[in-house]
């Protein structure tokens, strides 16, 4: 009689058993079902397209040599030439992917002070699947007009503007990446880099003279590239006063950084941002229309 009061309780458990396997087996069924994992292939999102650009100019030689007279204007004392040669040859910058980033540099001293000029490629990649080489280059020029306090404009003529302008806004810790696409050729404040002797265009000059008007602060340019801005500074320093006029556009997925600059012995002879603002715009177009205008 006792085996029998045990019958009904194993019974009881046998059948919580079965209904607990069926609960756990009752999620994929025969006919595929919901399968979320990770790696199933219907899940996988398409890869962003590659960027126009697969190479860059060689810049040493990119820049027409008339343009360089022009920026860096030799005085004639140079009776056989050499040095003249010397100097609009340029000296290429160290770089370990000539496919990624090229750039050169040229130096001319004179008595009354010296010019520098620097013109940078970078041909942006992105290692992200979801993020395409030109909204990567994007973002990083985003970034650098960010750090020089470039004004965003107020209405966006396009969606590639209008993503420029987000990146535009990011954290100001991503202004050290953008400042290093173009490092000044003196060593001094680079393009987002900000200097407590440093002045925009705006305020009054070192010879006391206002510096030019609202034209020539600081700005985007709606005429250059898919993006594009100049900034502008006026330096005093111990052996001198010097303005240095950056300008940085974006050609798909290539960001460009010309940096030209006008060192003066003489803090009362400043060096004009018309000037120098007309020559530096002046280069920016040839380098466009040369190797980004097809």
């Amino acid at each position: 009689m006792q085996r029998r009061a045990h019958a009904p309780a194993a019974a009881l458990a046998a059948t919580l058993l079965a209904a607990v396997l069926t609960a756990c087996g009752g999620g994929a069924g025969a006919d595929g079902g919901d399968d979320s994992k990770p790696g199933h292939a219907g899940s996988t999102a398409p890869a962003a397209q590659p960027g126009k650009y697969h190479s860059l100019p060689e810049p040493c030689g990119y820049v027409n040599r008339d343009t360089l007279r022009r920026l860096l204007p030799a005085t004639g004392d140079d009776e056989d030439g050499r040095d003249t040669a010397k100097l609009y040859k340029g000296q290429a910058a160290i770089t370990y992917d000539t496919d990624r980033r090229v750039g050169c540099r040229w130096k001319l001293e004179t008595p009354q002070g010296t010019r520098h000029l620097a013109v940078d490629f970078e041909r942006v990649v992105s290692y992200q699947p979801s993020v395409s080489d030109e909204q990567r280059a994007e973002q990083l020029y985003g970034r650098q007009a960010s750090a020089a306090h470039i004004p965003v404009p107020s209405a966006s003529p396009s969606a590639s503007g209008a993503s420029g302008a987000s990146g535009a806004s990011g954290s100001s810790s991503a202004a050290s990446a953008g400042a290093s696409s173009g490092p000044h050729p003196q060593g001094g404040a680079a393009s987002g880099s900000p200097s407590p002797s440093a002045s925009r265009t705006g305020a009054p000059s070192a010879s006391g003279s206002p510096a030019g008007g609202a034209s020539l602060a600081p700005r985007a340019l709606d005429d250059l590239g898919d993006d594009a801005f100049i900034d502008d500074k006026l330096i005093n320093s111990g052996s001198g006063v010097h303005r240095d006029i950056n300008i940085v556009f974006r050609a798909a997925n290539v960001i460009v950084t010309i940096a030209y600059d006008q060192w003066s012995v003489d803090k009362l002879h400043v060096p004009a941002s018309e000037d120098l603002q007309g020559k530096a715009q002046s280069l920016a177009r040839e380098l466009e229309s040369g190797h980004f205008g097809n």
